[in-house]
C-alpha cells in the first residue's frame, strides 16, 4: 500500500525570504541600540561617569587645598622662629624670642606608631588566621562579633583605660625588660621604678586600638582564597600551616599591608588616648620605657586653645609634617604593594 508523500507548502504560503543584515544586526536590534543611544539608560552611565569622575577630582582638589592652607600658614610661623624647625627639640612659642622644632615631637610620634606596629601586626595576623582557617563557626563568629565591637570604642575610653589600669601595670613589665633586656640601648631605663608614662606604655595602648582595624581587614582577605588553591596544597601534602603559608598568605600579602597601613595612620594620628597616658616632655629620649617624649598630635591638642597668632601657626606646621608623613607611608605601601603584585592573587 503506497503511503502518502509529504507535500510541501506552496512558495505563497512559506515563511517570506529574510534578506541578509549586512551591518550584522537586525533592522530591529538597530532600532533598539538607537533608542538606548537616546534613552535613559545612556544617560544615567553618563550622570554616573560624571558623579564618579567628580567625586575624585573634588577629592584631589581637597587635598590640595588642605595642603596650600597648611603650607601658607606653616610659612610665616617658619619664618618668625629663632631655632631649627626641624632640629630643634624646644617648644617655646610663648617666649621671647620664639622657638620651636618638630624633632621631639616628631621622634615620639614615630617611635609610639612603631611600637605599636610592631606589636598589633602579629597579633592581628594570628587571630585573622585563627578566625578564618582554624576555629570552628560558632567561635569564628563570635570572635569576628568581639573584634569589630572594639573597634568601635572611643578613643578617649582606650585612653582612660590606659591611665588607670595599664600605667599601673606596667611597672613589673618594665622592670622584667630594663632586668633582661636593659642591654639594649632601647629598653635601658634611666630611672628604674618610675611611674611608666612613657612612649611604650603609649605604644602598648595604640597597639590595641589598631588592633581591630588590621584583623577585620585580613580576615576579609583572608576568606577570599579561592578554595581550590588551599585544597591544592592539601592535596600535594601540605600540613595546614605550609597550604597558609604557601598559598593563603601569598594571596593576600598586598591586603596584609593595606590593613597595617590603615592602622599605622590611626597611631600615627592618635591624639586623646595619647594625650590621656603620656606626661608631655619635649626632648629626643629613644629609651622608651622612660617618662620622656610627646607626639604631634597631642601637642596640637594640647596647645591649640591657649595658642594664639605666631603658636597657633606653629601648631600648624607641625600638623603639616604629620600630613606630609602620612603620605610618605602611604605612598611607599603603594610601591610595595605594586612590586609585589604579581606574587598576589588579589589586585592591588
Amino acid at each position: 500500500m503506497e503511503t502518502p508523500r509529504e507535500t510541501s507548502a506552496p512558495p505563497s504560503d512559506r515563511e517570506p525570504h529574510k534578506t541578509p543584515n549586512l551591518a550584522g544586526s537586525s533592522p530591529r536590534r538597530g532600532r533598539s541600540s538607537l533608542a538606548d543611544s537616546s534613552g535613559t539608560g545612556r544617560r544615567g552611565d553618563a550622570i554616573f561617569k560624571f558623579a564618579s569622575s567628580g567625586s575624585g577630582i573634588l577629592l584631589l582638589v581637597i587635598m590640595a587645598a588642605i595642603a596650600a592652607f597648611l603650607t601658607v600658614r606653616a610659612i610665616s610661623a617658619i619664618s618668625a622662629d629663632h631655632g631649627n624647625f626641624l632640629t630643634t627639640s624646644d617648644w617655646q612659642t610663648q617666649a621671647d624670642p620664639i622657638t620651636f622644632g618638630i624633632a621631639a615631637i616628631a621622634t615620639g610620634t614615630i617611635v609610639s606608631a612603631v611600637v605599636a606596629m610592631v606589636i598589633a601586626v602579629p597579633v592581628a595576623l594570628g587571630i585573622a588566621l585563627f578566625i578564618s582557617h582554624y576555629a570552628p563557626r560558632r567561635i569564628a563568629q563570635a570572635l569576628g562579633y568581639v573584634v569589630d565591637l572594639l573597634a568601635a570604642v572611643p578613643s578617649i575610653v582606650f585612653g582612660l583605660w590606659g591611665a588607670l589600669f595599664l600605667v599601673p601595670h606596667m611597672l613589673g613589665v618594665n622592670a622584667w625588660l630594663n632586668q633582661y633586656f636593659g642591654w639594649t640601648y632601647v629598653f635601658h631605663q634611666n630611672e628604674p621604678g618610675t611611674q611608666p608614662r612613657s612612649l611604650f606604655t603609649v605604644g602598648v595602648v595604640l597597639a590595641i586600638m589598631i588592633l581591630p582595624i588590621i584583623t577585620a581587614v585580613s580576615r576579609e582577605i583572608f576568606l577570599q582564597v579561592p578554595r581550590a588553591h588551599e585544597e591544592a596544597a592539601l592535596a600535594l601534602g601540605a600540613t595546614r600551616w605550609e597550604m597558609i603559608r604557601t598559598a593563603v598568605i601569598p594571596f593576600g600579602r598586598s591586603g596584609i599591608i593595606s590593613a597595617s597601613m590603615l592602622g599605622l595612620g590611626r597611631a600615627l594620628g592618635e591624639t586623646m588616648a595619647v594625650a590621656t597616658v603620656l606626661s608631655p616632655s619635649y626632648v629626643i629620649n629613644l629609651h622608651i620605657l622612660d617618662p620622656a617624649g610627646s607626639t604631634i598630635a597631642q601637642t596640637i591638642a594640647s596647645q591649640f586653645g591657649e595658642s594664639q597668632g605666631t603658636g597657633r601657626d606653629a601648631l600648624i606646621a607641625a600638623g603639616l609634617v604629620l600630613f606630609v608623613i602620612t603620605l610618605v607611608v602611604n605612598g611607599g605601601a603603594r610601591m610595595i604593594i605594586a612590586r609585589r603584585k604579581e606574587y598576589s592573587g588579589a589586585d592591588a
